[in-house]
């Protein structure tokens, strides 16, 4: 019996051996990408203000409207290239309203922040203890932000633990700003210190040049992006129109004409994002989420 069960260990350790050979792979750079764009994406939606939707309703919601778009294209037009260039652009047409009402909001809170934070730092100067400085937030900070605070300070009377009430505060407001301002809290509560009044008079100043910059240059560019979005619809809408006559569309129920849509959607796309990429700012990370 010994020299089974001694057998039997040693085969377990030859085969632990040959196991370690073998190295769990690491998950791929697309599913990192994936996830990484369904986050933002999450993120997105909370900053949008939409509430009761979630990320698989939204993008269920898009297949939804490309689908009936698509049926209704073919329907009318009997021309499957136009239908379906005008499907794609229906599906894409709720996350980019999604996005666009998030990065409006998220605009509006960066001139917002630097008064949260001087709020904060007044409180703290004042004798309040860090807990209670932000829960008067709910009552005299910014009209935006006193819903996200009021839900904290229920959450802290309810549960008494600040740094899960924290957590839950970071997830509503889904903001870069947010997230240093809070963790900056978090340590100061955790481990104290006497500098978070100048740390915070540092972030406020910070924030205020930092939005000052972001609205001088956005308004400088402000026309030629509207011009490039403008210039990139402009064909879409002349198609729009000419789907309107049938004698029109003759020339796209043919491979040719399939060709020029496919290779004007693909000019217009890489046109675009390369717009964005070179006119638009960089946009703050959430590295500490």
């Amino acid at each position: 019996m010994s020299g089974a069960l001694l057998g039997l260990v040693f085969g377990c350790g030859l085969a632990c051996i040959w196991w370690s050979f073998w190295p769990r792979p690491e998950p791929s750079s697309r599913t990192g990408r994936r996830a990484l764009l369904l986050t933002g994406l999450k993120d997105d939606l909370v900053l949008s203000g939409i509430r009761g939707l979630g990320v698989p309703t939204l993008l269920a919601l898009s297949a939804g409207a490309g689908l009936v778009v698509l049926l209704l294209g073919a329907a009318l037009t009997r021309t499957p290239a136009i239908a379906v260039a005008f499907a794609v652009m229906a599906a894409v047409a709720p996350i980019g309203y999604v996005r666009a009402r998030a990065r409006k909001r998220r605009a509006g809170l960066r001139d917002l922040w630097p008064d949260v934070v001087d709020h904060v730092a007044s409180a703290v100067r004042a004798g309040l203890s860090l807990p209670e400085a932000l829960v008067q937030l709910a009552e005299r900070g910014p009209e935006d932000l006193r819903e996200s605070f009021a839900a904290f300070a229920y959450d802290y009377r309810a549960s008494g633990h600040f740094s899960d009430s924290l957590d839950r505060l970071k997830e509503r407001l889904a903001d870069p700003v947010a997230d240093r301002l809070i963790e900056a809290l978090r340590i100061a509560r955790e481990v104290g210190g006497t500098d978070l009044g100048r740390l915070l008079r540092a972030l406020s100043a910070f924030l205020r040049e930092d939005a000052r910059s972001r609205a001088e240059l956005e308004a400088r560019q402000s026309w030629t992006v509207n011009a490039a979005r403008l210039a990139m619809a402009a064909p879409w809408i002349v198609l729009l129109l000419m789907a309107t006559r049938g004698a029109a569309l003759e020339a796209y129920r043919e491979p040719t004409g399939f060709f020029v849509l496919a290779a004007g959607a693909a000019a217009c796309f890489l046109a675009y994002r390369i717009m964005l990429r070179i006119g638009r700012l960089p946009e703050e990370e959430r590295v500490l989420r």
